[in-house]
């Protein structure tokens, strides 16, 4: 059989453009440093990439809400400090003034300071958080006003009317983990998260506890005051340090998952280098010896030109 000089031709093109091919994908690996760029360059390692790729944006999400939580928490454990101290004030106040000794001027004094108290407490409970403008203690109705007053005439507070609701927002942390910071201004279902200012698990009611010592105090109701003030507030004072522990509780588990996010991060990203970067050694001489295989075919094939010319010429 004879071979023609068409089919030398033929195939050295279809060879030098295989080679060339070659040539210009390890040159990739070598300028980029990965050995994966397409699904067809290999296709389990372009698999395994992708799936590290979706894990690692989802750990990505999870610090992110981790951090987003964590000034948040910061945010309430400052509000719980205030309140620790209005309740501690107004113990002492109720205690102080359930002692037959004072007289009305000394307990409408106290009237006076346990006024200032409420308010303080209404201005607490309807803080904002600074990083986003939403009300802390309103539940889900984070951009609603959570408390909102009733006064009289002296501009007294009579009377205090919840805008929120007894539900939070969780925020996931994790794989199959949410948390939250968040705390009710009001719960009074026996489940669910436990009320700042009204709960009904731990007989909380700070603001109408304090409503009540205000007009004892005024009305001179001492034994009032002795009996069923100061039992009651000693009851917002517990629900409150519960909020505070719990709010170390919470912030130390946001503390540890946040580790954990950042270290499946870093094991993630090495795993993604490991499954798509070039081995530039082994890369480089790749490309040396494809060069040469390029160089050879390209030399065969002018031998294999010049002997077909001078066929023909003779």
């Amino acid at each position: 059989m004879r071979i023609t000089p068409n089919t030398y031709d033929s195939a050295l093109l279809i060879q030098l453009n295989q080679l060339s091919a070659q040539q210009y994908s390890i040159q990739n690996q070598v300028s980029t440093g990965l050995s994966v760029q397409a699904p067809s360059d290999n296709p389990q390692a372009m698999e395994d990439t992708l799936d590290y790729q979706a894990q690692n944006a989802a750990q990505t999400q999870y610090n992110s809400n981790i951090t987003k939580l964590q000034s948040r928490a910061d945010s309430v454990y400052n509000v719980l400090q205030s309140l620790q101290t209005i309740t501690s004030k107004a113990g002492e106040v109720a205690t102080s003034a359930g002692g037959a000794t004072n007289s009305q001027s000394d307990l409408n004094t106290y009237a006076d300071q346990i006024n200032t108290l409420i308010n303080q407490v209404v201005n607490a409970a309807n803080t904002k958080d600074p990083s986003t403008g939403q009300y802390l203690f309103g539940g889900t109705a984070a951009t609603t006003t959570p408390f909102t007053t009733t006064t009289d005439a002296n501009g007294d507070v009579t009377g205090v009317t919840f805008n929120g609701t007894s539900y939070v927002n969780q925020a996931q942390i994790g794989a199959n983990m949410t948390a939250t910071v968040d705390i009710p201004g009001v719960n009074i279902s026996p489940t669910g998260a436990r009320g700042l200012i009204t709960d009904s698990q731990s007989g909380a009611d700070l603001l109408n506890h304090l409503i009540s010592l205000r007009n004892d105090l005024a009305a001179g109701n001492t034994t009032t005051i002795a009996n069923t003030d100061v039992p009651d507030l000693q009851k917002d004072e517990n629900n409150v340090a519960y909020q505070v522990a719990n709010n170390g509780v919470v912030q130390s588990q946001l503390t540890t998952a946040a580790k954990f996010a950042t270290n499946s991060s870093q094991s993630l990203d090495t795993m993604i280098s490991n499954a798509s970067s070039a081995n530039l050694v082994q890369v480089t001489m790749q490309l040396s010896q494809t060069q040469n295989a390029y160089q050879a075919a390209l030399e065969s094939g002018v031998k294999i030109m010049q002997l077909s010319i001078l066929n023909y010429l003779s």
